[in-house]
Formats: C-alpha cells, structure tokens, sequence
C-alpha cells in the first residue's frame, strides 16, 4: 500500500469518528495527532520510535501524507487542506501547490526537448521520462510541506495555508474534488469527459493544461481523482 493511500484511510477513519461540530482548527490538530501516531509503531523493526520520527522529518518524501477536502454540515464551511478543489454554485475554489506549476512549465519543456530529438509521444507514454528531469525539485520541495503549503502527514499544519469558504443559508450545490481532474465540471460525466478530451488531445499534459506527470500506458488519468456532488 502506498503511503498516500495508507493516509487516506487514517484520515478517513478519523474523519468518521470525530464530533459533528469539529471546527477546522480542531480537525488540524487531531488529525495532526492521529497519525503522528502512527510513526512510533513498529513498522521497522530495527528503527527505534526516535529515529523513525527523525527519518520522516528528514525526508517528507517517506511521510504518510495526503490532501482533505471537508464540508461541515453545521458550521456550513468547506475546509481545503492541500492540492484539491471545488465548485460552490458554479464558482470555482482551488489550493494548489506553489511549486506546482513552475515545474509542470520544467517538465513541459523537457518534453519538447524530447521530442525534438526524436523520442515520440508514444516512447514518452511508455515511462515518463520528461517527469525524471523534474524528481529532484519535486523531492527537495516537498521540504517545503506545511512550511509553504498545507498538507496532513502528521506534522503540524501551516494552516495559514488551509482555506476555509463559510456559506450561508441559501441552498447551495457543492463538488468537492481531488485535483485528478483538470477541468473541475458541475457533474461527473462532464468532468471525466473533460479529462478524456485531454487524453485524446494532449496525453503528455504540455498544452492549455500542464502537469508534473503525463498519462502513461494503460492508465486511463494521471493522478488519482476523487468527485463528489451534492446540495446543502
């Protein structure tokens, strides 16, 4: 199991045990706790607790991390924590990842290199190897994980970094929403349409939409994708 994986499924489980009136604060410091945790378990046997805290501080590459989207039914508030997004009657909310763009740009760019050297789109789907010029800053700026931006992985949250929308009392239509969909649509067949269309058009993510990754062989996207719609 991946550790992004394994974080979902803790935040999860937290997620359904935690009081209904939780406030985002609230959820950012237990959460924090809860999977902290999980670090001193021993998961490697011949680590102890304190060099297994001092590893996964050193390199946030080996955290348990991953991104929340949340609404709270009663303090009507959506929470967003890291790279994720959402339509609150059709307008548009967002939190990505400073350095997100700036090496999707790097990435592109090597890719064109590629091309240009005759490495074909279809050699390019294979591996990604456009994606292995960008590992380093990727590595070193995942340093930057609730310094720069907000992230759970068992460290405390920037929540300077977390976004908090309050609606109030007119009936809304909300989608919440990983960012595995590059253009966020008000239903889910638009929006997984509109991630086809990409596919089709640019499976290598060089063009209008930019990514740190392409969509590889076989892969039907290129990152995960959660989507969920519903009125409130």
């Amino acid at each position: 199991m991946s550790n992004g994986r394994y974080a979902m499924l803790l935040i999860s489980r937290y997620i359904r045990r935690m009081p209904a009136n939780t406030s985002c604060h609230q959820f950012c410091k237990g959460i924090t706790a809860y999977i902290h945790r999980h670090y001193r378990l021993p998961l490697v046997p011949f680590l102890t607790h304190r060099s297994r805290l001092q590893r996964v501080w050193e390199h946030p590459e080996e955290r348990l991390t991953a991104s929340a989207i949340i609404y709270s039914r009663m303090r009507r508030e959506v929470w967003m924590i890291g790279d994720c997004q959402c339509l609150a009657n059709g307008q548009f909310y967002d939190n990505p990842k400073p350095y997100e763009q700036r090496l999707a740009e790097q990435r592109a760019e090597r890719v064109r290199e590629l091309l240009a050297e005759g490495i074909s789109q279809e050699q390019q789907l294979e591996d990604d190897p456009a994606r292995q010029a960008i590992i380093e800053p990727l590595l070193a700026a995942m340093k930057e994980q609730n310094v720069t931006f907000a992230v759970i992985d068992g460290f405390p949250i920037a929540e300077q970094h977390v976004r908090v929308y309050t609606l109030d009392f007119r009936p809304w239509e909300i989608v919440l929403a990983s960012d595995g969909y590059p253009f966020l649509c008000p239903t889910l067949s638009e929006s997984e349409a509109r991630l086809h269309q990409q596919q089709l058009s640019d499976p290598l993510n060089i063009g209008e939409f930019k990514a740190t990754k392409a969509f590889l062989q076989g892969n039907n996207s290129f990152d995960d994708r959660t989507y969920i719609r519903f009125t409130t």
